[in-house]
């Protein structure tokens, strides 16, 4: 069983421990090394933005912080992944426990066919959390996700009759109502209108007082105007012609755009390449 105590610093303590720490992280799929030789610390608190050409392995580091790639068929993960120093793979972990305190938001949203209600109190109710008023716990997750106003008189709709961005919104509450301490979002904006986008950018923004947010983009403005820090990734070609993912340079989201330490760095911000 996973036994980690969930541990908030305060977001002002930038010499803190990292919620999750990544060494030497290397993802296969069957016998094809995807991404390879990944170092780096996820930051309580903080919007984390993980960008980089299509192919660079972005989404398969995300997928690999709450082992949803052990639901691949031959996906292996070497290296470490610790979550308050404790490491994700190890054998008494238990992934549905983990995925709980890690969430994921996907590209697509995928509202389950339930009302909106229902929605919201299904994760609480599977996964036996103990409250008083399960109506409140679904107010509060929809206010968090700036979602309640919208949908307040039509809780007993269908999930699916909401626009896409109130789609989103609402999958972001769902994750929100079990309670994680993590929310990973793998281009969660990339279905969405310029109006829908600038919403879930903010309700990011908003979320990060309370929770660490990873997020995969290819939208480099977007990582520009939400994130704390952004990892680089691109991907090489080895000796033998194969293409691996490869993690380029990772800092604080101001020094990366205007001064990054790399060069081929500089030549993706730049749009010199990807």
């Amino acid at each position: 069983m996973f036994t980690t105590t969930l541990h908030q610093p305060p977001p002002d303590d930038r010499d803190r421990e990292p919620v999750l720490n990544l060494k030497d992280i290397s993802v296969f799929y069957g016998g094809y090394e995807a991404v390879r030789g990944v170092d780096m610390n996820i930051t309580a608190n903080e919007i984390t933005a993980l960008i980089g050409p299509s192919g660079c392995g972005k989404s398969t580091v995300l997928r690999s912080l709450n082992r949803m790639n052990d639901l691949i068929p031959g996906a292996r993960v070497a290296g470490s992944v610790t979550y308050h120093g404790q490491d994700l793979y190890a054998r008494e972990v238990d992934p549905i426990e983990l995925r709980r305190r890690i969430g994921m938001v996907f590209q697509k949203p995928n509202p389950f066919p339930k009302s909106i209600y229902d929605n919201i109190a299904y994760g609480p109710r599977v996964t036996g959390m103990k409250m008083t008023n399960m109506d409140d716990h679904v107010e509060r997750a929809l206010r968090d996700a700036a979602l309640w106003d919208e949908v307040k008189d039509k809780l007993k709709d269908s999930a699916l009759a909401l626009s896409g961005g109130q789609q989103q919104r609402l999958c972001i509450a769902r994750t929100i109502a079990v309670q994680p301490e993590v929310i990973l979002m793998d281009e969660p904006c990339s279905a969405l209108d310029p109006i829908a986008t600038g919403k879930i950018e903010d309700l990011m923004v908003t979320l990060a007082a309370d929770y660490t947010i990873v997020i995969v983009t290819h939208n480099m403005q977007q990582a520009a105007r939400v994130s704390h820090r952004t990892a680089f990734f691109t991907a090489e070609v080895d000796g033998d012609g194969v293409r691996h993912g490869r993690l380029v340079e990772y800092d604080h989201t101001n020094k990366l755009f205007t001064n990054p330490t790399h060069k081929r760095t500089e030549d993706y911000i730049s749009g010199r390449f990807g």
